[in-house]
């Protein structure tokens, strides 16, 4: 049970989080290009890799980064979003847009993620 608490107060503050970097990023950007989205599942790679690097490697047990990186990353980064995100720039006539965003999303996240893998790698060595 106390695993699923951690989820879920995690997952909460991941998808808050998530909403104000949208939101900031929509002030700062405009609705043009889903900046924030693109944000968030870069981020949310990097800091994936990081933390999972972190609690496998150094504490030795993944099931430690529970709240962490199933809850607060999982709630943080979308997938559902970013696919929503695609098919909008594509229904709006914006193919090559459509087509940057995907392959950026996809090449940065997990670009990202091995970066944070390497810098906790590095840290923690």
């Amino acid at each position: 049970m106390l695993v699923l608490i951690q989820v879920a107060i995690g997952g909460a503050l991941g998808a808050v989080a998530r909403y104000l970097v949208v939101l900031t990023s929509l002030r700062v950007f405009g609705p043009a290009f889903p900046v924030g989205t693109l944000a968030v599942n870069v981020l949310g790679s990097f800091l994936m890799g990081a933390a999972s690097y972190y609690f496998i490697h150094r504490v030795g047990d993944a099931r430690y980064g529970t709240f962490v990186i199933t809850g607060t990353l999982g709630g943080f980064t979308t997938f559902s979003a970013f696919s929503l995100d695609a098919v909008n720039l594509y229904e709006k006539g914006r193919i090559a847009a459509a087509a940057f965003y995907v392959a950026g999303s996809v090449g940065f996240s997990i670009t990202a993620l091995l970066i944070g893998v390497l810098v906790m790698r590095s840290v923690l060595s």
